[in-house]
This record gives structure tokens, C-alpha cells and sequence, in this order.
């Protein structure tokens, strides 16, 4: 094994580094510029993550045509975003106050929907909430979204799709992006299934 290079072939080699350096530094890409591919089935981990720019079966909608939907009255909005439970073992006396959570003037937040895996309560929660805010028409247009990179949405949109939904739009950016467009966003509650 020889560990000393020739003067030329190092030079060579650092020249070559340099110049690949130099054109991936001009590509200039960002993390949310590479493709995700769309998986066959749920996220089921690393839910705060780049997405993927499609969802079979559903409409995947910008932030300037979730304001015209919005203004038009043209969709039913449904946050999905999760909301951490009050632990059960805080210590006797402590005060739990919930995080609280903005979304879009007129959504219904159905929290904890866009799990990888969720339970049977979860699931008919799910579909009660559908249900009920669509009048059971499953061609109503129906927009899901939680925050900018979160699986949490495309989970909850597929499914939609999967129970037989045919007008769903998943909006990606969520209510990070509606507030980035200067939109307003308003304290929200769970929805309570009845």
C-alpha cells in the first residue's frame, strides 16, 4: 500500500473536489426541495417531515386556492392536528392548562385523526366528525390540513379517501402557511363527536 501520493495526482484530486463543491453549492437545495415519494401505506413515524407533493386520490391545494375556497364557503375545513393528552401521573394539585392550538376561521379540529395507526375509538371519531360536518354527502369537498411538513394531514386526508371521500383536497403547508400569507387564524377546540 503506498500512502504517499504523487504532488499531480493530489492536485488532481483536490481540484476535482473543489469544482464538485463549487456546483453543489450553486444547485442550492434545500431539504424541502427534494421529492418525497408518496408511500403505499401510512406514515407511521417522524410525523414533522418533508412531504410528498401528491396524495392518490385527493386534491393537493396551494395556499392562495385554500383562501379562495375559504372565501367562497366552497369546502368544509377539518384540522387534524394532534393534541397531547393530560398525563396521568402529574403529581396531585398540579394545574394541566392544554396548548392551545390557532387554525383556520371555521375549521373543525379533529384532533389526533392523522396517526399512522389509530385506535377503533379514533377511527369512528374520525368518521363521526366526517359524518356529521358533511351531512354524510361524501362528495362535499372536504380540505384537511394540521401544519408545514407534517404527515399527520396526508395521513388523514388518505384515509378519507380510503373510506370512500371522492372531493378531498390536502392543503400541505397547513396553518403555518395560511398565518405565513397574513391570513388570520383563530383559537380552536376539539371537536366533541356527539
Amino acid at each position: 500500500m503506498q500512502l504517499v501520493c504523487e504532488m499531480p495526482e493530489c492536485l488532481k484530486r483536490v481540484a476535482l473536489t473543489l469544482s464538485v463543491l463549487s456546483i453543489l453549492s450553486s444547485v442550492n437545495c434545500s431539504a424541502a426541495e427534494v421529492a418525497v415519494a408518496e408511500p403505499a401505506g401510512y406514515r407511521l413515524d417522524e410525523y414533522k417531515a418533508p412531504v410528498p407533493a401528491t396524495l392518490a386520490g385527493a386534491e393537493v391545494a396551494t395556499t392562495q386556492e385554500v383562501a379562495a375556497l375559504w372565501e367562497q364557503k366552497a369546502a368544509i375545513f377539518f384540522d387534524v392536528m394532534p393534541r397531547l393528552p393530560k398525563p396521568d401521573n402529574l403529581p396531585k394539585g398540579t394545574i394541566w392548562r392544554d396548548a392551545p392550538r390557532k387554525d383556520i376561521p371555521g375549521s373543525i379540529w379533529l384532533a389526533n385523526v392523522g396517526y399512522g395507526e389509530i385506535t377503533k375509538e379514533t377511527e369512528a371519531y374520525f368518521q363521526a366528525g366526517l359524518a356529521a360536518n358533511t351531512a354524510g354527502d361524501k362528495t362535499r369537498k372536504i380540505l384537511i390540513y394540521c401544519m408545514t411538513d407534517c404527515w399527520m394531514s396526508w395521513n388523514a386526508a388518505k384515509r378519507a379517501v380510503s373510506w370512500g371521500y371522492t372531493s378531498v383536497i390536502w392543503y400541505p403547508d397547513g396553518a403555518n402557511g395560511w398565518e405565513r400569507a397574513k391570513h388570520t387564524l383563530t383559537a380552536a377546540i376539539p371537536y366533541a363527536a356527539r
